[in-house]
């Protein structure tokens, strides 16, 4: 039987062939543009592929309420083109079979469970820091879901004290996203993230905000592991200072053999499937 899946980001759409054991067979990766050029383009990638189902782990907000009349609509991304785009609607009638949604974020957390860098624990948090910034929550076997799915890169974090930046997200301006994600680095320092690699200041006041987030996390859900992907993290001067503001943060305040400096590099750490996290959780979503 062969599966199809689809990471669909705010940069780009992943799209895969894969079978029930979780081998992707084949994959390609086509730009996020305007719905009416991209949907043709993935129309076209499955057309004759003879996929019996579809796994879609998409950016958000949607709609991931299987019984809800609008499954799988996006709602008020800020990706402007897809607001109100019934995509969910769009690929099922295309391909004419069935497809399961949820997150980009929450089928990364499901693969990373999996396969991945927290197949070892029951609960795990996977975070994208990118072109936007999402969380997904993992816990004993199923995504973290309520009203709708977590929106984790929206919330408020205090200003760093050099930060006069006002922020990128159109909703929200200074939300964690509209500050930290890879076009507020952009906006603020007049260059691209790789541009700015050997900036100490630049990459200190990044893991200031990441990092207050994560200790927010940690509250909230206690996760027995946190992954952190995306295009901002492949600076990986990055991961040494999220984790020591993320202990100076906590204070001891949260009890975890984890939570200490001779563990926290095994409780912070990158995806163990490094760019497929999220295609590959798209898989397992119609693997079960």
């Amino acid at each position: 039987m062969y599966l199809g899946a689809i990471e669909a980001g705010g940069t780009k759409f992943v799209l895969a062939i894969g079978n029930e054991k979780g081998n992707i067979i084949e994959k390609t990766v086509i730009p996020t543009e305007h719905p009416d050029i991209t949907m043709p383009k993935i129309l076209a990638f499955f057309d004759g592929k003879g996929i019996e189902r579809l796994g879609l782990g998409g950016f958000g907000p949607i709609d991931i309420n299987e019984t809800s009349p609008t499954y799988g609509q996006l709602q008020k991304t800020p990706k402007t083109d897809w607001v109100d785009y019934p995509l969910g609607a769009k690929l099922k009638d295309g391909l004419n079979i069935p497809i399961i949604i949820d997150t980009d974020v929450n089928v990364a957390a499901m693969s990373e469970a999996k396969w991945g860098n927290a197949k070892d624990v029951e609960s795990c948090l996977y975070i994208t820091v990118g072109t936007g910034i999402g969380a997904g929550a993992y816990f004993h076997g199923k995504t973290l879901k309520g009203l709708s799915h977590s929106e984790m890169g929206h919330i408020k974090v205090r200003r760093h004290p050099d930060d006069t930046y006002d922020g990128t997200c159109p909703y929200h301006g200074d939300c964690l996203e509209g500050i930290a994600a890879g076009p507020s680095l952009e906006k603020r320092w007049g260059k691209k993230g790789v541009e700015l690699a050997d900036d100490p200041k630049v990459w200190e006041m990044e893991a200031f905000y990441l990092a207050q987030a994560l200790t927010n996390y940690i509250y909230i859900l206690s996760p027995e592991r946190i992954i952190m992907g995306g295009g901002v993290m492949k600076q990986k001067q990055l991961f040494p200072l999220i984790r020591k503001n993320v202990l100076e943060m906590l204070n001891g305040y949260v009890s975890s053999p984890y939570l200490t400096e001779k563990e926290i590099d095994r409780y912070i750490v990158s995806p163990g499937l490094t760019d497929e996290a999220g295609v590959k959780g798209a898989l397992y979503l119609v693997m079960q």
